[in-house]
C-alpha cells in the first residue's frame, strides 16, 4: 500500500507544480486554490507512504518521478521544449528510482 500512496502523492506533486505555473504568482484565484489543494494532497499522501517507506527512498522517488511528470506534462500543456540534456536527466532519475526501489526491497 505505501507504493500506491507514493504514486498518488506523485500525481499530486505534478498537479501542484503545473498548477503553480498557472497561478501567475498566486494572482489567479482558482488555479491558486487548485495548487494549494494539490500541495496538501501530495504532502498528506506522501506522509502515508512514509509510514512504511524510508524517508530517503520515498521523498527521492516523490520528487524525482514528480519532476519527470512535470517536465513531460509541461511540454504538452505549456509547449516547453524537451531537450537532449533533459532526456539524459530523465534516464538518470529513472535509473536512480529503480536502484532505490530495489534497495528498499532488499
Amino acid at each position: 500500500m505505501p507504493w500506491i500512496y507514493l504514486l498518488i502523492a506523485t500525481v499530486f506533486e505534478v498537479a501542484f507544480a503545473l498548477g503553480t505555473n498557472a497561478t501567475r504568482g498566486f494572482t489567479r484565484l482558482w488555479p491558486s486554490v487548485f495548487t494549494v489543494l494539490a500541495a496538501a494532497g501530495g504532502i498528506f499522501t506522501l506522509s502515508l507512504a512514509l509510514r512504511t517507506l524510508d524517508v530517503g527512498v520515498g521523498y527521492t522517488l516523490w520528487t524525482g518521478v514528480g519532476s519527470i511528470g512535470t517536465v513531460l506534462l509541461g511540454a504538452l500543456i505549456y509547449k516547453e521544449r524537451i531537450t537532449r540534456p533533459k532526456l539524459v536527466s530523465f534516464a538518470a532519475i529513472i535509473a536512480g528510482a529503480v536502484v532505490l526501489r530495489l534497495a528498499a526491497g532488499a
